[in-house]
């Protein structure tokens, strides 16, 4: 597989992934299947640990994204995000072929192909090598749904979002009350909490940053989707 090392946050669905070299590890993003899916590889690279962030699909693409020879790194865990079915498509080939442990929020657990090998809870980390990442419940756009936060010492956060932030607006919801948990969620729990330079990795298309999105939380209120 072709990895640029060129990051801009976006990635064409069916061709070459994209790394961003961090000083504490690697992140790199792939889009796989028929929606455009986002799974993203995350390796520490002082102990070269991962951690793949949604085996949505194609799961030959993305053991070519782990890699196959002998300094490929360990996988350790893979998390999914929500319950929806485009974000696990691959997990059970994938976390098999790597001996890799399995993660999820407990709302969302019961739907998915294999049960978790553990269970995630917000406040809860996840660590890998030696990076640390923050559970961040975000309840809306499923009752389970997660982000993944990595704080970077060496320079500002990284928040994985799955589906409940997107560029122009949060994710999906079925009805009003849904709607309004998941923006004040995201609104409390990322915007209230985080900095404008956090770079934000979507469950699907291309990244974005707080700074951008900050000023269009009144009009996805307002709009109420």
């Amino acid at each position: 597989m072709n990895i640029a090392d060129t990051y801009t946050g976006h990635v064409e669905p069916g061709a070459d992934a994209a790394r961003r070299t961090l000083a504490g590890l690697t992140v790199t993003k792939l889009s796989v299947g028929p929606m455009d899916n986002n799974a993203y590889l995350l390796v520490c690279r002082a102990e070269n640990e991962a951690l793949l962030i949604d085996a949505a699909n194609d799961p030959d693409r993305i053991s070519d994204l782990v890699g196959h020879g002998p300094d490929r790194p360990a996988l350790r865990t893979v998390v999914t995000t929500h319950q929806h079915h485009d974000h696990w498509q691959a997990l059970g080939a994938v976390a098999g072929a790597n001996g890799a442990n399995t993660a999820a929020h407990p709302l969302d657990a019961e739907p998915l192909p294999i049960p978790p090998d553990f269970l995630v809870e917000h406040g809860d980390t996840l660590r890998f090598g030696q990076v640390t990442l923050e559970v961040i419940h975000l309840r809306g756009h499923t009752p389970g749904s997660i982000a993944l936060l990595y704080r970077d010492p060496e320079g500002h956060p990284h928040l994985f979002t799955g589906d409940s932030l997107f560029p122009g607006g949060v994710g999906k919801t079925s009805s009003p009350e849904d709607f309004t948990s998941l923006l004040d969620d995201v609104e409390t729990r990322i915007f209230g909490e985080l900095p404008d330079d956090t770079w934000v990795y979507p469950g699907h298309g291309d990244d974005t940053t707080l700074g951008a999105e900050r000023p269009k939380l009144a009009e996805w209120r307002e709009r109420g989707w």
